[in-house]
Formats: C-alpha cells, structure tokens, sequence
C-alpha cells in the first residue's frame, strides 16, 4: 500500500494527503467521496445543496461503503444549518469541514462525538482565530481556487506560506490551483500537509455534474476563468455569456441592486444540473487549464501520486562547493 505521511494523513487516517474538495452538485452524493476515500485521499460529501433526507441516505450509503476516513462539508449560512449539524452529530461523520462561520458554533459538540474538525480560512486572520478555537486543522483556499475565492484574491502559494508561519501548530490543507502531483509537492514543501483538489474531481466520471460542464473544464486554459460578483459573494468561474455581462456591469459602476439581480439570476445549480453552461455558473478554478481528462477518481489519484514521485525525483540535489 502506497502512502505518504504528514501531519494531516496522521490527523485524518488516510494514506494519502489528498483531498477532494466538498463541491457542491459535483459531490453531493456518495460516489465520488467513496471512490477518493477507497483510493486512500479523503472524499468529501458536499451538504451544501442537498436535502435532508438526500443527505441522510448520502450518510448511510458513506458508512456502508467505505471503513476509510470520508468528510462532509457544510457551509455554516445554509439556512437550516442547525438541522444539519444535529443530523451529522447523529451520524457522526469521521470529519467535518465547516465553511463560511465561525467554528465555536460547532466545534465543542462534534469534538465530543470523535469527529475531527477542519474549518475552511482565506486569510491569517482567519486562520488565527480558528487556531485559537481549537479546530483539528485549517484548509486554506487561495486566489486561483474555483466557487469562492478569497475576497483579498491573495494567491495559494503566498497564503498557505503565510498561514503555515503564523499558525506553526495547527496542520494545513492547501487549496486553490493545484491539480497534479507537482503542485502536491509544491503545496507540501510550503509546510502544508496536503492539498485540496476541487477541479481536477470534477473531471473524474464519478463527478455528478453533467457532461458539458465537465467538457468546459477540458476546454478550458489557465486563463479562463473570471471572478464575479465582487462585493456580492465573489466567485471565480469559467468565462461565458453570464461572465461577460457581471464584468460589462462591474466595468461600467452598475448599481449593486441590479449586478445582484444579474448574479442571482444565473445558478451553479443551471451549470452543473442541467448542463447550460453559457448562462450557468461554472465554477472551476484556474488548474482547469492543466486538466486534459475526465478519468475515474481512483486513477486520478494514482496519476497524483505518480506525479508527485516524479516531481520529487527531479528535484536538484544541493551540491557542497
């Protein structure tokens, strides 16, 4: 059995300091987080959107399938947020990732039924004070990560350095670009103890997401993505009709009622469901452009960890003069 140990495989259990990242739509269901947990990364169910009963059988269906350790995340805002939280301390899930508030909400109580916590930070602040909480280990999403980037559009090699030397005790998951094996390595010699990868899961044939979406991250380059939305719940996603009219209003000073309006009208839900990916959002993050393949999640996993070795192979030695 392959494995690469870090503080977060010895925190979480895994083999492997891969993540995939809770996406909603994309992973919202079982099969994806099963598939990444079986290979030895940590698969992620993605609440967000799901219903509850939807989310109760996801759970049965997480315990059943797998005896390695699997996360949900929950965005913190979800309306019924409290009723989630109360139905994951019944299932007890072996790790939660909790976004978008504050983690003394939760923390005290899923620590006290053995579920390992991890909050999702995109500043040091942040990080400081989720530190201070007393959470297991900070995810930390930098500029070129796709969905909700963070508001300073700080990049991940900057932010997870930064976080990793303001908050040495606490075990770091790097987020946002990284798509193979050589940003692993990149992320890992940064003091983070694994990455997240969100992107590169949505072009595996597990992702629930339709078939053109998953096409439009294919298609896609590095430099296709656009962040909208700004100082409405920013987002970062693959350019198209709907793209081109947010940054049309942003560029002209629109009012914020009708740039709301307009961001509002267009869902991931549109892009990811029912395919429309001319006015949906597509969410994707910048390593759309390195991604050249749907392919099952197992075997993206392996190629993660083939790459890695690679890339740690061609390192240069340092040389004594």
């Amino acid at each position: 059995m392959t494995r690469i140990v870090t503080p977060v495989t010895d925190l979480l259990g895994t083999d492997l300091p891969i993540v995939q990242a809770g996406m909603s739509w994309a992973s919202s269901c079982s099969t994806l987080p099963l598939a990444v947990s079986n290979a030895g990364g940590l698969g992620v169910v993605a609440a967000g959107p799901m219903r509850l009963p939807d989310l109760e059988r996801t759970l049965d269906e997480m315990a059943a399938g797998t005896d390695r350790p699997w996360a949900v995340n929950l965005p913190l805002y979800r309306a019924d947020a409290d009723k989630v939280i109360d139905l994951l301390l019944e299932r007890r899930p072996p790790v939660l990732i909790a976004s978008q508030g504050g983690p003394r909400r939760y923390l005290g109580r899923f620590h006290a039924v053995g579920t390992r916590c991890l909050h999702v930070v995109a500043g040091v602040e942040h990080a400081r004070k989720a530190a201070d909480a007393g959470v297991d280990a900070l995810v930390v999403v930098g500029a070129e990560a796709g969905g909700h980037p963070p508001p300073a559009m700080v990049a991940t090699q900057v932010l997870v350095r930064a976080v990793t030397r303001a908050v040495a005790s606490v075990p770091v998951i790097a987020s946002g670009g990284v798509a193979d094996g050589a940003g692993l390595a990149a992320m890992l010699a940064l003091g983070a103890g694994a990455a997240q990868f969100g992107t590169r899961f949505l072009a595996s044939t597990e992702a629930t997401v339709h078939d053109a979406y998953k096409r439009a991250v294919l298609d896609a380059g590095v430099d296709a993505t656009r962040t909208v939305g700004h100082g409405l719940g920013v987002i970062r996603a693959l350019g198209n009709d709907f793209t081109a009219r947010m940054l049309e209003l942003e560029a002209t000073g629109a009012e914020e009622a009708l740039r709301r309006k307009m961001f509002q009208a267009s869902t991931l839900k549109d892009a990811a469901l029912y395919g429309d990916v001319a006015e949906g959002k597509v969410e994707a993050g910048q390593s759309a452009g390195l991604i050249d393949s749907v392919l099952p999640a197992a075997d993206i996993v392996a190629r993660i960890v083939g790459e890695y070795q690679s890339a740690l192979a061609g390192l240069p030695p340092v040389i004594d003069a």
